[in-house]
Parts: structure tokens; C-alpha cells; sequence
């Protein structure tokens, strides 16, 4: 038998009580004169029998009614099974992830798993070891478990199955515990059932699904072109779930609605939609989702786009009298070699490359450009009248199928303008008909497959685009010098290279992940005992840090727990702002079926709730309540000295 509150029994003692009334009688007896002796000394001796029978019997219902009402209050059961409650340790894990902030059909799916423990662990749990996917608590007690389980919090972060035993083991393997067996509480959003496959630890899996099964989710964002005055955003959208119609989206920049458009989706599909906005130096962006789903956090997406810097761009080949007319020094950081003297230190470091009119490649600049392409840079050819077509065809391989058949002697006009290419989507008003179209004397005719931007009157490409796995080139027909073309004088020649820089600009990763390790790279400098802090709102940490000559590298792991824009603070001075997003997989509506899982594990059972778990748990190990019994055991006792003393003539 064991006790539940094993603590009463002490009042057992109290059963000396009757025990010593009994042995020290203190009631008195008084003389009565009689006249007929024999007579009394029969009669004396028959009630001297029944009064100590009669007493015997008090005495005994006494003492059973102090026992079994002592024993009533420690509330004493038997239990079959292996677990000992005393000494067994209950390992616990309660995945907090964000994933868990979703309506089941009791509510809030973590507070209802947090409630339900906390109303039943006074019975189970005694010896607790807690883990969460941010914190350990070992060896913590019943209120320590409630008070952790009231100011539990939702991460980012999450964990898997063997990091989660890995722990458990570590504690039975330091402090040589039974590992009876883990409770896992969680949804089990991206569990694998292979996961399960080879462990011998005995689950009790606690399970429990959102209500709502479809889900929309802004997943990523990126800087698709960027122009003089307009900004051409990207997002990648993931559709779980039945086919939904003209669902909203909102865009605002610096607090300001800036675009707002409606998408379909078909069932489970990803599509890319994108928003053009104004440009400005600095921009703290947000997209929001008009839209009641399964997941409300990944409904906003915050990102961040700097254009304070001045862009590189490098030309290499022929000296030109308009490119560094129009990279001016206010905006742009450019420089021009030709190609015997060429840096090639710097072209790693550039955003945009001109190759003016050479008339073949090296091959230390072809491996050099193959990199810089291969990076993400974007890259302009202009050829030379003289150009080398066998060099050149050798260099496009690289990149784009397709390759230069032949020179050709003509002169053409440039008569046609792609007006909704990016480069000159905002240059015109309207549409230009009466144009003053510039000429070019000689051009390469090839069979490149790209976007026509300008081309010929023959409807042949002189400006086209051709993207590559990473990036895209630009690639001129015709040389631009004077002596073949008068582009270079006409008004089309600083809109399309001053936008051509402006899409090759790359401003800093626009937003991160919380949940992982990220670096941010801060150009500031500061003394050895200054340290650069992130705040957000009231909240203030110091990151990992590491200082070089002009700039600092700040470290993040899992100190950033909520989406939105965080401000790199240098004293009181705010230095730089990075935005931070929930993981997309966070989104997943992909969740293990802990009951499949069940029937094919003998070691691992399923619940679909925690007051589940505990009444099975009861069953299983037969805890029977006997308080009732020895409480009746008291209450007739009780009654059965009544009767005693009421009937039971001496």
C-alpha cells in the first residue's frame, strides 16, 4: 500500500489516547448499603463481566474510528505497476515553439497543455526534470514546475527528437536515475517517424493539432530591381491548404501604406508576387496578410533596405568620356582601367562591371568575371569593332547559350524601347513616338536567347538581357563609341547605364531568421570599452561581439525570440536597424501522426491531451483511492460505539 499525504500517519500516535483512558479508569464507585449479601455478590459479579466486555468493545470502535479516519486523510492506494512514484524521476518535454500559438479546439494549444498539468500534477508529478526548446530545469519541484509552467513563453527555436533524449540520457547517465520513460507534449510539426526508429526509451506522446488545417505564409522577400526612384520588391508566398481567392496583401514603408494588391493561390501552391515601391536612402518595410489562418505570426514579414552607400561600379577596357559623366562621385564609386592594368583585387568588391569595348578577354580576367558573375554581380559588354568573336563565344559559354555568328557592316536605327522593362519603366511619361531614334554602323549579330530592351529597326537586339544562374548580363550589339554610333549623345544613354548601376545595387541583407545564427556587420568604430547594444522598444541585450579596424561583427544565436525591427545602438546613438523574421518551417502544417507512430512502436504510447495522459496513467497503474473506504470504516465505527453504549446494558 502507499499514501498520497504518507505524512498523516504521524498522527497514529494519537491512538495512545483511548489506549490510556482505558488503562487509567478514573470514573469512581460509590458504597450502596444492601440488605441480601449473596444476593449483591451474584449480581456484582455478572456486571463486573459485561461492564469491562462493554468497555473492550468501546475501546476497540475508538481506536478503529481514529485509525481509519488517519488513514482516510493520507489517502492510501495500491499500485501494480513498475512505476514508483517516490523515487521515479518524470522526465518531461513541453515543446514552447512558435508553431504552438494556435488555436485546438480547448484554445491556445500550449496554455491548454501548460492548464491541464498544472490542475493534475499535484497527483503524478513528484521528482520533475523539465525540458523546454530554451531552457533545462533539473530536478525542480511541484511548485517550481508551476511557477515555470506560468511564465512559459513561445521561441523560435525548436528541437528534435535525439537532442532531446541526448539530454535526458546525460542526466540518467551522471546521476544514475531510472529513465522510466519521456513524456513528449508538443505538436510534432516537422518530426519524422525515422526519428522513433531504433530507440528503446519508452514516449508517452501528448499530441494535439491546430483546429484550422490551411494556412497562408509570406516566406521570403528580396530586391528584384532597383532604379533611380523605384524599388521593385519580390515575396514568395506558400499556399497550404484548399484554393483561396483575392486574398489581400498590404505593404508599408516607414509606417506609411505604400502598395496594396490582391492575389489567388491554387491549393498548396508557392508563388512569387511582387510590389513595386518609392525609393528612399532608408527604408522599414512590412508586408501584411489580410487573412485568418491556421498561423498568425508569419502573416507579417518585416525587412529593412539601405541605399546610403555608394555603389562600385568598374569599367574595364577603352577610357569613355560619358560613363563617368554619369556615375558622378555623389552617388557612385567609380573607376576605369584598362585591361593590362587592371586591379583584380577589385572586382570582387564591385556591384556592377562595364566592359568597354575589348577586343578579347585574358584568361586571368575571364576567371575573374566567371567569379564575380557566379557571386551575384551584374556584368555590361560592349564589344569592339575588332572584337575577337572566337574569345568572346569562348567567354559567353560560360553563362549563356547562344553565341556571336557574325559582324555586320549596316546602319540601323534603334527604333524600338521596351517600356515595361524595369530600366524604363519610370524614365517616360508616355509612350515616345516621334523619337529621335540614335544610329549605330556596325553591329554583331548573334543567336543569344535574352529579354530585347532597344533594338534594331529589323527587330535584331542592340540592348539585351540574358540571366545567368545568379545574376544577369547586359550585352551591346554594337560598340558605343562615336565613330559607330551616336548613342552615346542621345537622351537614352543616362537613363539606361544610370539604372543599370541602380539594379545592380545590393543593399544589405534585408531581414534574418530568428532561431538561427546570424552575423551582422556594423561599420562603425568604437573603442576598446565601448560595446555596441540591440534594442527593441523597452527590451535592451548586448550580442556577441568582435571588433575590427572599421567595423564589428555582431553574433546572434537564439537571443532574438520575436519578429520585427531591432536597432543597433552605438551609446544613445542608433547606427544601424535590421529586420527579423519567423523560419518558414515554422509554417509547415506538416504534422506527425503520433498514433501511426503508436502501433508501430511497443515502446511508445499516445494521448491526445494531458488530462488523457493522466487518466490512463491512473488506470494503468491501479491507483485506487481507498480514502472512502476507511472513511465509512470510521463513520460505522463511530456508529456502532453509539449503539454500544446506547444498548449495551451493564
Amino acid at each position: 500500500m502507499q499514501f498520497k499525504n504518507p505524512i498523516i500517519l504521524y498522527f497514529l500516535f494519537l491512538l495512545l489516547i483511548p489506549i490510556l483512558v482505558h488503562l487509567f479508569q478514573l470514573q469512581k464507585f460509590r458504597k450502596v448499603a444492601f440488605t441480601n449479601v449473596a444476593f449483591l455478590k451474584k449480581i456484582s459479579a455478572q456486571t463486573r463481566k459485561s461492564s469491562q466486555l462493554k468497555k473492550w468493545l468501546i475501546l476497540a470502535c475508538r481506536l478503529l474510528f481514529l485509525a481509519a479516519l488517519i488513514l482516510a486523510f493520507s489517502q492510501p492506494y495500491f499500485s501494480n505497476s513498475e512505476y514508483n512514484k517516490s523515487s521515479a524521476e518524470n522526465y518531461i518535454y513541453i515543446d514552447n515553439s512558435i508553431s504552438l500559438h494556435s488555436k485546438g479546439k480547448k484554445g491556445d494549444l500550449l496554455k491548454v497543455f501548460i492548464q491541464e498539468i498544472i490542475e493534475k500534477k499535484d497527483f503524478y508529478f513528484d521528482n520533475i526534470s523539465l525540458l523546454t526548446n530554451d531552457q533545462f530545469y533539473k530536478n525542480i519541484n511541484k511548485s517550481e514546475l508551476d511557477f515555470v509552467l506560468k511564465n512559459l513563453s513561445y521561441t523560435p527555436k525548436s528541437k528534435t527528437l535525439k537532442e532531446i533524449i541526448l539530454q535526458f540520457e546525460q542526466i540518467q547517465y551522471n546521476e544514475t536515475k531510472n529513465l522510466n520513460g519521456i513524456i513528449l507534449i508538443s505538436d510534432f510539426q516537422n518530426f519524422k517517424l525515422n526519428e522513433f526508429t531504433n530507440v528503446n526509451t519508452k514516449f508517452s506522446l501528448i499530441s494535439a493539432k491546430p483546429e484550422t488545417l490551411h494556412n497562408i505564409s509570406i516566406d521570403s522577400l528580396w530586391v528584384a530591381e532597383t532604379l533611380q526612384s523605384k524599388i521593385r520588391l519580390e515575396a514568395l508566398i506558400r499556399n497550404q491548404g484548399k484554393q483561396q481567392e483575392n486574398i489581400s496583401f498590404s505593404i508599408y514603408t516607414n509606417n506609411n501604406l505604400s502598395n496594396k494588391k490582391t492575389f489567388s493561390f491554387a491549393e498548396n501552391e508557392q508563388k512569387i508576387i511582387d510590389f513595386s515601391i518609392e525609393k528612399s536612402a532608408f527604408i522599414l518595410g512590412e508586408i501584411r496578410l489580410d487573412f485568418p489562418d491556421t498561423f498568425l505570426f508569419d502573416n507579417q514579414f518585416f525587412f529593412t533596405l539601405d541605399f546610403r552607400s555608394k555603389i562600385n561600379v568598374l569599367s574595364i577596357g577603352k577610357n569613355s568620356t560619358f560613363l563617368p559623366r554619369i556615375f558622378n562621385k555623389n552617388e557612385f564609386d567609380f573607376a576605369s582601367f584598362s585591361q593590362q592594368n587592371i586591379n583584380y583585387n577589385l572586382i570582387p568588391k564591385q556591384q556592377l562591371i562595364i566592359l568597354n569595348e575589348l577586343e578579347s578577354f585574358s584568361s586571368s580576367l575571364s576567371n575573374s568575371l566567371e567569379k564575380f558573375v557566379n557571386t551575384g554581380g551584374k556584368l555590361v559588354i560592349i564589344p569592339s569593332k575588332n572584337s575577337d568573336i572566337v574569345n568572346y563565344n569562348s567567354f559567353f559559354k560560360q553563362f549563356i547559350p547562344g553565341q556571336i555568328t557574325n559582324r555586320i557592316n549596316d546602319t540601323l536605327s534603334i527604333t524600338k524601347i521596351d517600356f515595361n522593362h524595369p530600366l524604363f519603366s519610370d524614365v517616360f511619361s508616355k509612350k515616345v513616338q516621334n523619337f529621335e531614334y540614335p544610329i549605330v554602323n556596325t553591329y554583331f549579330k548573334n543567336s543569344f536567347a535574352g529579354n530585347n530592351i532597344l533594338s534594331f529597326e529589323n527587330k535584331k537586339a542592340f540592348l539585351s538581357e540574358h540571366k545567368t544562374q545568379n545574376s544577369k548580363i547586359y550585352w551591346f550589339s554594337s560598340p558605343l563609341n562615336i565613330e559607330n554610333s551616336n548613342f552615346s549623345r542621345s537622351p537614352l544613354i543616362v537613363p539606361t547605364f544610370y539604372n543599370l548601376a541602380y539594379s545592380s545595387a545590393s543593399p544589405s541583407n534585408p531581414f534574418y531568421f530568428s532561431g538561427n545564427n546570424f552575423s551582422v556587420t556594423v561599420n562603425q568604430n568604437i573603442s576598446k570599452d565601448d560595446v555596441l547594444r540591440v534594442r527593441k522598444n523597452q527590451d535592451e541585450f548586448i550580442p556577441l561581439q568582435q571588433s575590427a579596424q572599421n567595423h564589428v561583427v555582431l553574433t546572434f544565436s537564439d537571443t532574438i525570440k520575436k519578429s520585427g525591427f531591432y536597432a543597433i545602438v552605438n551609446k544613445n546613438d542608433t547606427v544601424q536597424q535590421i529586420a527579423v523574421n519567423f523560419h518558414p518551417k515554422k509554417s509547415n502544417l506538416d504534422y506527425l501522426d503520433t498514433k501511426s507512430v503508436a502501433n508501430q512502436f511497443e515502446n511508445i504510447t499516445h494521448f491526445d491531451s494531458v488530462a488523457d495522459f493522466f487518466i490512463a496513467t491512473e488506470n494503468k497503474n491501479s491507483t485506487q483511492m481507498y480514502w472512502k473506504l476507511f472513511l465509512t470504516i470510521a463513520i460505522v465505527s463511530l456508529l456502532l460505539e453509539i449503539l454500544i453504549l446506547k444498548f449495551f446494558k451493564t
